[in-house]
């Protein structure tokens, strides 16, 4: 008996897929090459070196194994596979997620159970792979035979292309992982190479933005608000209404829009990648290139406002820790969950809801008598997941300091309840894209004016669980503005009316933004010239 679950323990290692698409009882009924070449090696090696490498590969097993689990979280979220590199980042945002979602009790308790998998796994995979190489020596004339017959099984599928599960041998995912970490190297020179070249550089201030002077610039990231959001039939008709009527509301208040999609660096999480391409035009997707772009000098959307004279603000709801990173993107003033002065109840993982935030900053900034035009990035957070409990808008008169939102999050849905069923959780998520774009459009009804020029768009698509695999990673972006020579200036975009983007408004990469904007509110650049090397 011990024997039979050793081996069945060491055909999942060996078998298992790295992508939640593939666990299906099919995955499991290769015959792993790898297996038979370890029988073979067991088979003609003297007792004490078989007993090393019977520990050595049990150990090696049972790190690929514990990949392949990293590979299946990192598809389930991210529609990517784990980087040995440059992931280890996104270990800590986890366990701040699990805290702020489930409770301190929660995530302890998450990371335990963490641990003890991956201990288990390196324990019983290495003393399985040891039983089976005992077994192996000593029933030779068995072992020889079953593993001759496999083999040959093996070889003629092989040569007659026989495939019955895609192939994710262990051998093949230590490869793809080893290319992984030497592709993560070569792209750190390529990207330096791409980041010293800046068509904007050595553009005076005064010739900066000069089509935007007096006017309040707030660029404002949706939490998940991806393409599907507007396209998918399960969540469209409710935001798309969401969408028309804003349009609706804002043309009658004098408002005019244009919207299209960007194609976002990252997928499912992992929004600061997103906000780094955006504001420095350089395709930041993955965390060695942020990195890399934060310790440089390469000069924001922030900077180059406030090169050209504008008060820069970031107003950061969701920070709950410092963030050094402010000062490189080159903002005056930093607004986080501290300092907005929210007394309200958490929303999860959201500290304060959208239309908190968005109170606090008329509050401290805009409200201002004769405040200095002011460049703004604003994330909203109330749409980021587990998307429960979801606060509602009230009048904007109520918000106060938050305490109005006491009972909507008594009342509300809980993460626990709402992830039990996938199809809550697809529900809860178009429910929080709609209250986080009622409260933009309500805030420009309300607070908007001549000079606020605002920019909204998605950071992301939300995760596999909602989208389902292989879905884009567009995001959809739109201006309004009261000021029709704002939105002149960008008539040769092509981008639709209105706040909805439709399926054939164009599509740029997020990184083309800053300089086609730059560009169309401000004189043409000339081009520099780097004096860094070419990358090889």
């Amino acid at each position: 008996m011990t024997t039979a679950l050793a081996f069945l323990l060491v055909l999942f290692a060996l078998n298992a897929p790295d992508q939640v698409g593939h666990l299906t009882p099919w995955a499991f009924a290769r015959v792993p090459l790898e297996g038979l070449l370890g029988v073979a090696l067991v088979l003609v090696l003297p007792p004490k070196p078989r007993r090393v490498a019977a520990a050595l590969a049990g150990v090696a097993l049972a790190l690929v194994t514990i990949v392949k689990f990293a590979d299946l979280g990192f598809y389930a979220t991210l529609q990517r596979p784990f980087d040995l590199l440059l992931d280890w980042a996104f270990l800590g945002n986890a366990v701040d997620f699990l805290t702020a979602s489930f409770g301190g009790a929660g995530a302890v308790a998450a990371v335990v159970a963490v641990a003890v998998l991956i201990a288990g796994v390196l324990v019983l995979v290495t003393l399985s792979v040891m039983r089976l190489a005992r077994v192996v020596a000593r029933h030779r004339t068995p072992a020889t035979g079953a593993a001759g017959t496999l083999g040959a099984a093996w070889l003629v599928c092989a040569l007659f292309g026989v495939q019955i599960t895609p192939e994710a041998p262990a051998a093949a995912l230590v490869h793809d992982h080893v290319q992984q970490i030497g592709a993560g190297l070569r792209d750190q020179r390529v990207f330096a190479a791409q980041a010293a070249v800046d068509a904007f550089r050595d553009t005076p201030g005064k010739d900066l933005l000069t089509a935007l002077r007096g006017k309040d610039v707030v660029f404002s990231f949706i939490e998940s608000y991806g393409r599907d959001a507007v396209e998918d039939p399960e969540f469209a008709p409710q935001v798309d209404a969401v969408l028309d009527a804003g349009s609706r509301r804002l043309r009658a208040d004098g408002f005019a829009s244009r919207s299209a999609f960007l194609t976002s660096p990252t997928y499912g999480g992992g929004s600061w990648l997103a906000h780094a391409t955006l504001l420095s035009g350089l395709w930041v997707n993955n965390q060695q290139r942020h990195g890399d772009l934060v310790a440089g000098d390469r000069l924001t959307m922030p900077s180059l406002f406030r090169r050209a004279g504008w008060r820069t603000v970031a107003v950061m709801p969701g920070n709950t820790k410092a963030w050094p990173e402010g000062a490189f993107y080159g903002y005056d003033r930093v607004y986080d969950s501290h300092n907005l002065g929210y007394r309200g109840p958490g929303f999860n993982w959201g500290t304060m809801p959208d239309q908190y935030t968005l109170s606090a900053f008329q509050r401290l900034e805009r409200a201002k008598p004769g405040h200095a035009p002011m460049m703004v990035e604003m994330p909203l957070v109330s749409s980021h997941a587990p998307w429960a409990p979801i606060p509602s808008l009230t009048d904007w008169n109520a918000v106060g300091d938050g305490s109005v939102f006491g009972p909507m999050a008594a009342a509300g849905e809980s993460p626990d309840a709402v992830w039990r069923d996938a199809t809550r959780v697809r529900t809860e998520y178009r429910r929080s894209i709609e209250y986080t774009l009622s409260a933009l459009i309500s805030y420009v009804e309300t607070y908007g004016d001549d000079d606020l020029v605002l920019v909204f768009l998605g950071d992301h698509q939300p995760a596999p669980i909602v989208t389902g695999e292989n879905a884009s990673r567009d995001v959809p972006i739109t201006i309004v503005a009261r000021d029709r020579a704002v939105l002149d200036r960008v008539s040769g975009w092509g981008w639709q009316d209105g706040l909805r983007p439709g399926p054939t408004a164009p599509v740029w990469r997020m990184d083309a933004f800053r300089d086609r904007f730059l560009t169309a509110f401000g004189p043409h650049p000339q081009p520099t010239r780097s004096s860094a090397p070419a990358p090889r």
